[in-house]
């Protein structure tokens, strides 16, 4: 526990034992009954500690040679992102190389065809060259 919870649980129970005198003698004694009854069922600490199983595997560089699987978890996280990731910049650069090719194709048909110069002049002409490099 952390010295906040600690705190808290002091405030508690001092809150608690203030109004431990006005209660009934009946409840009280109720009270202390159960108290018993808690006690003689609680664990041995040590007890409590042993039966949490806790996965571990020694590896080499680990602080005091243990892991817990909790890089695990992460991992099952940030394993998806990073597949995510790279098929998005995969992609990327197949459009690209496909914009690049498409462009390349339409220079060497517009160099390739002898078309007059007025045809280079024409609006029409440069809104079809536009609407295709899109």
């Amino acid at each position: 526990m952390n010295t906040e919870e600690l705190n808290f649980a002091y405030k508690v129970r001092h809150a608690l034992n203030e109004r431990l005198d006005d209660l009934p003698a009946a409840t009280t004694e109720r009270l202390a009954l159960a108290r018993q009854q808690a006690l003689a069922r609680k664990k041995p600490d040590g007890a409590a500690r042993r039966s949490a199983p806790v996965l571990q595997t020694s590896a080499a560089g680990a602080q005091g040679g243990n892991w817990s699987f909790g890089w695990f978890n992460r991992m099952g996280v940030a394993l998806p992102l990073l597949v995510l990731v790279a098929g998005l910049i995969g992609i990327y650069q197949f459009e690209q190389q496909e914009r690049i090719a498409d462009l390349a194709d339409l220079d060497a048909a517009v160099l390739s065809d002898e078309l007059p110069l007025s045809a280079y002049l024409d609006h029409g002409f440069n809104a079809y060259l536009n609407q295709s490099e899109q």
